[in-house]
């Protein structure tokens, strides 16, 4: 299983910003495309945006559209959630993830690989 290691992860108040960053190790994922999902307590983990692996196509979750940028370096093996204008209801933990092909999707399974996840906490 390839490791992904997000992180950038904490505790914020409403209406500030986070960037989230998800790395790959011992394999490159620079032809696959990326996701963020993320996992409230008492609900199912839902879809957050998505990027296709040369960043030509993006995607988001109508909660988050306006506020969230996803995006990826190639080179670095990294991709990014900036999270502006974050909101209570933004609390989760997020996850990454990384399917076997490069078109982006909305649905977590169709993604091959995981993070462990990070928390996000807004306060209020």
């Amino acid at each position: 299983q390839v490791p992904l290691v997000e992180s950038g992860g904490g505790l914020v108040q409403a209406g500030g910003s986070l960037r989230l960053s998800c790395a790959a190790s011992g394999l490159t994922l620079s032809s696959v495309a990326r996701g963020w999902f993320r996992q409230a307590p008492g609900k199912e983990r839902e879809f957050v945006a998505g990027i296709s692996w040369n960043g030509g196509s993006t995607s988001y979750a109508d909660s988050v559209q306006g506020r969230f940028t996803i995006s990826r370096d190639n080179a670095k093996n990294t991709v990014y959630l900036q999270m502006n204008s974050l909101k209570p209801e933004d609390t989760a933990i997020y996850y990454c993830a990384a399917r076997a092909i490069g078109n982006l999707a909305t649905t977590g399974n169709a993604y091959r690989y995981w993070g462990q996840g990070t928390q996000v906490t807004v306060s209020s």
